[in-house]
């Protein structure tokens, strides 16, 4: 499915004991936080370093977040999630995120968040994508 534009990055989590509820199923609020394992395996495979971000004087915060929910995790489970970074022209970061059951491959959810630039030293937001931010684009299209 990835074409070889389409920046995107593979998570793999063990579904543990203590993200489930008395049933064994995966609390829905968890999936956010696959979410934010996914970024992190993103960041690493495309040196997108959101720690370089906040040094270049920007925060970057989570203002909307989605998620379809298809099929249930259960403990012990092991999810694959896919997160691919979306093209837009706004100051915004976008991910799109599918998780699957690796041993299935069943789609278990899609989802996606959306961050902005916040200055982080008077949390003014950011209207235009910070130039350092448009190097990091222009650098991996051109790969």
């Amino acid at each position: 499915m990835s074409h070889h534009h389409h920046m995107s990055a593979i998570a793999r989590i063990d579904v543990k004991f203590n993200e489930c509820d008395p049933m064994g199923i995966v609390w829905h609020g968890n999936y956010l936080k696959y979410f934010e394992e996914g970024r992190e395996a993103f960041g690493k495979a495309w040196k997108f370093d959101f720690l370089e971000i906040f040094n270049k004087g920007f925060s970057v915060p989570i203002v909307h977040v989605n998620c379809d929910y298809k099929r249930p995790l259960v403990y012990r489970d092991v999810a694959l999630v896919e997160t691919t970074y979306r093209n837009t022209p706004a100051a915004k970061i976008i991910f799109d995120y599918v998780i699957r059951k690796e041993s299935t491959h069943e789609l278990i959810c899609k989802g996606s968040t959306t961050q902005v630039f916040v200055n982080k030293d008077n949390m003014k937001l950011s209207l235009v994508v910070p130039d350092f931010f448009s190097a990091w684009m222009a650098q991996k299209k051109a790969k």
